[in-house]
């Protein structure tokens, strides 16, 4: 199916739904999609990236298959936002990294392990690798310190700059509504985000993996998401205490630095293993396949990389610490590639989705605050 079908068929499933209106009060789908009476390419991926997947509308609606409507709006959805990731995606030309799945995730991390392994040997010899490294420094004994900074500066800025330029893309196309952005509207978006507000379903959590409401997928998202901000702040603790204070890692088990990164570390690791055991008995016909791919290369990533920064912290006083170094820093360097690209980026494309749709409902409340004066 072409790009074009694919928006074509999107379309005609939010017309009916528009036209029915029976699922109004699930999410911030329905309002977006009722704000509107025609739906252009950049509408309808606007409306799939404020699509959170909770299902309650496939359960619920009276035209879903095998009615001859054959609504399935996560479905449809579902494949939209795959196509918001390939289409949107930059730099153009290596776009195709939006297809990594699987194996090719897995090839991506084995490359970036032979590529730290190798400057682990070559530039500290084979020892660095194979052998214990007690004190301050000891990570830096086995890959010096230059060799982990110039590469996390650059993996850094090529992932936020495609990000940017790719949210800027979407953001471009994302709906003709408009609607002005304040700190009132910035306020609700971050009050959205972080609450994970609409992976609560109608209110009483998704309908997945099955018809039954839920609130697990929420608590696995709220593990994984705020996990990955405890590492990030574990990192963060960590270079000040190394650059601002002198201190060299690795530092004591009670210290900031490994408190937060050890309890995002098994919060990550529990969330995503969650995940996937929920994926895995989802309902397939409200998924697309290329998704379900993508959501299990994405999930399996951050679990990998949360995993094996875990047991290089546990090893990190014998002769393993070398080994388990390396194959850490092989998968961030798999997560760095794959950040702009595939699964990863959802985030950006629906946080400004998120954006436009607080933009529009200050626009409709103040619409109807006029009518209200006029009146």
């Amino acid at each position: 199916m072409t790009g074009d079908d694919l928006v074509l068929r999107a379309a005609r499933q939010l017309e009916i739904c528009n036209a029915c209106r029976y699922c109004e009060g699930y999410c911030a789908v329905f309002p977006a999609l009722e704000r509107r009476s025609t739906y252009a390419a950049g509408d309808v991926h606007y409306i799939a990236n404020l699509c959170h997947d909770c299902r309650d509308c496939y359960y619920a609606c009276p035209f879903a298959p095998p009615h001859e409507y054959g609504i399935n709006l996560p479905q449809v959805l579902s494949e939209v936002r795959a196509q918001t990731y390939r289409h949107y995606a930059r730099p153009r030309g290596l776009a195709r990294l939006g297809g990594w799945h699987g194996v090719n995730v897995a090839r991506a991390a084995l490359l970036g392990i032979i590529v730290f392994a190798s400057l682990a040997v070559i530039v500290s010899g084979p020892q660095a690798v194979t052998s214990p490294h007690p004190g301050p420094g000891a990570f830096y004994d086995v890959v010096p310190w230059l060799l982990m900074l110039v590469p996390a500066l650059l993996g850094t800025a090529y992932v936020l700059l495609g990000w940017v330029a790719s949210g800027y893309a979407f953001w471009r196309d994302s709906g003709a509504a408009g609607g002005a952005i304040g700190p009132a509207e910035l306020g609700g978006v971050v009050a959205d985000v972080l609450s994970l507000r609409f992976l609560r379903g109608g209110g009483q959590g998704c309908t997945y993996p099955d018809d039954r409401p839920s609130m697990a997928r929420w608590s696995l998202h709220s593990l994984v998401f705020y996990g990955f901000g405890l590492c990030f702040a574990s990192t963060c603790a960590a270079s000040f205490q190394q650059d601002v204070l002198g201190q060299l890692p690795p530092y004591p088990i009670l210290s900031a630095p490994v408190l937060l990164g050890t309890v995002g570390g098994v919060a990550m690791v529990a969330g995503a293993a969650g995940l996937i055991l929920q994926k895995r008995g989802s309902d397939r016909r409200a998924a697309s396949s290329w998704m379900t791919d993508a959501d299990y290369a994405f999930i399996g990533l951050l679990g990998a990389a949360s995993l094996t920064g875990l047991l290089t912290l546990a090893v990190r006083d014998t002769s393993l610490l070398g080994v388990m170094l390396v194959v850490h820093l092989g998968v961030l360097a798999a997560l760095y590639v794959m950040a702009p690209y595939s699964k990863f980026i959802h985030f950006v494309y629906r946080v400004l989705a998120l954006v436009r749709n607080r933009g529009e409902q200050a626009l409709e409340a103040a619409s109807r605050a006029a009518r209200g004066v006029q009146l």
